[in-house]
């Protein structure tokens, strides 16, 4: 088990990004986390060891990122694994077969994927709820809600949970509340100090910031729950390797920084959007206009660089994204460079039309990933590309 140490809480968060978890080399007083790469670890004797017997159950590069992101959330315990939903899958198998799940209806395509496509063909059932209501999600728990799993804002209508209200339903069903805080990262949003008992990212997006690794990363408060993540972790083995570990903890010690100017790009964006646009048709939290604007000010400490477009058709969305040339059409998100995608071909392409359409999720819609470009050159790109739409 990774745990973080109490001289790990002290400093200010950007302090803490660049140092928590992350010890000098004892060899040579490096500065920066080595690379361990190596599978397993010499024994001194029949149970006598330095704390590690084989890289599968730890490595210190990889525990040093999972310590480092605990403090960051403000948890105990951090688990690295190989992707984004590497993790969440490590997650699951927190439950058994007739066990209920409760899951917001906007989420990232591939959790829907693999909650519909493959767990639930292995006795998981799953209920699907628009989590800004708490009454609709109150009324989708029963006796066999084992887990209530939202993701905010989410991907890619940018919809807010009030994760307290989450966490009351939860806690009077006896279900863990598990959330998605990859958009908003721990920078803007702490989803375990309001009530959350596991957050997890895909630290591939802004966590390492670079778009040069796959990886994903669960944070727990509670001891026993932790035991059982480290089990599973290790069982199944789904971990990163060390570099791309190194990685991500390169990433989080400019998360500050790199978050900080996402923010002040997507609301300068947003701003000229509104302008050129409407305010009708730019889904951006940090917006007056947006439905859940006063809550995304009281959980959130800013609003970021994701915000969504409606172009009002598929021709509209295409014409707009054949045209872009700062910013790319591109999978993914998070990434010092501006990208933009077509989530309903491609994020949630995995999910049924009707799906799509019932959470009101277009073929005119395209998704904004800002980077920390100068904010000029991203508004003149936006401005060409929407001539004639």
């Amino acid at each position: 088990m990774t745990r973080i140490f109490d001289e790990d809480l002290a400093g200010g968060f950007a302090t803490r990004a660049i140092h928590a978890g992350q010890r000098p080399d004892p060899v040579s007083g490096a500065i920066m986390t080595p690379l361990y790469l190596t599978s397993t670890y010499v024994q001194e004797s029949i149970g006598v060891n330095k704390g590690y017997e084989y890289a599968r159950g730890k490595n210190p590069t990889r525990q040093a990122l999972e310590r480092n992101v605990a403090v960051l959330e403000g948890g105990t315990h951090g688990f690295a694994f190989g992707s984004g939903m590497g993790c969440l899958d490590s997650i699951m198998k927190l439950f058994r077969a007739g066990d209920h799940i409760v899951c917001a209806e906007n989420v990232y395509g591939g959790t829907f994927r693999l909650f519909d496509r493959i767990l639930r063909h292995m006795g998981l059932s799953f209920t699907y709820v628009d989590t800004s209501d708490p009454q609709r999600v109150d009324d989708a728990m029963t006796p066999a809600t084992r887990a209530l799993l939202v993701e905010t804002p989410t991907n890619p209508l940018m919809r807010l949970t009030d994760l307290r209200a989450m966490s009351d339903i939860a806690k009077r069903h006896q279900a863990l509340l598990i959330v998605d805080n990859t958009f908003a990262t721990p920078i803007y949003q702490r989803p375990l100090e309001l009530g959350a008992d596991i957050v997890w990212h895909s630290t591939t997006k802004y966590i390492n910031g670079h778009s040069d690794m796959i990886g994903g990363l669960a944070v727990v408060l509670e001891d026993d729950l932790a035991d059982r993540l480290q089990f599973i972790l290790n069982a199944a083995g789904a971990v990163p390797g060390p570099f791309d570990a190194w990685l991500a903890l390169r990433g989080t010690k400019t998360l500050p920084l790199r978050m900080k100017q996402h923010d002040i790009n997507g609301r300068a964006i947003a701003d000229f959007l509104v302008g050129r646009l409407g305010a009708e048709r730019v889904i951006y939290p940090g917006l007056a206009t947006h439905p859940h604007h006063e809550l995304a000010k009281a959980q959130m400490s800013a609003f970021g660089g994701m915000m969504t477009l409606d172009l009002g058709s598929k021709d509209n969305a295409r014409s707009f994204l054949e045209k872009v040339r700062v910013f790319s059409l591109a999978e993914s998100l998070g990434g010092v460079e501006s990208l933009t995608n077509h989530p309903y071909t491609m994020t949630h392409g995995s999910v049924p039309s009707e799906v799509k359409d019932a959470m009101g999720l277009t073929e005119g819609m395209v998704r904004l990933s800002c980077g920390i470009e100068d904010a000029e050159d991203l508004i003149e790109d936006l401005e060409q590309a929407l001539v004639g739409i």
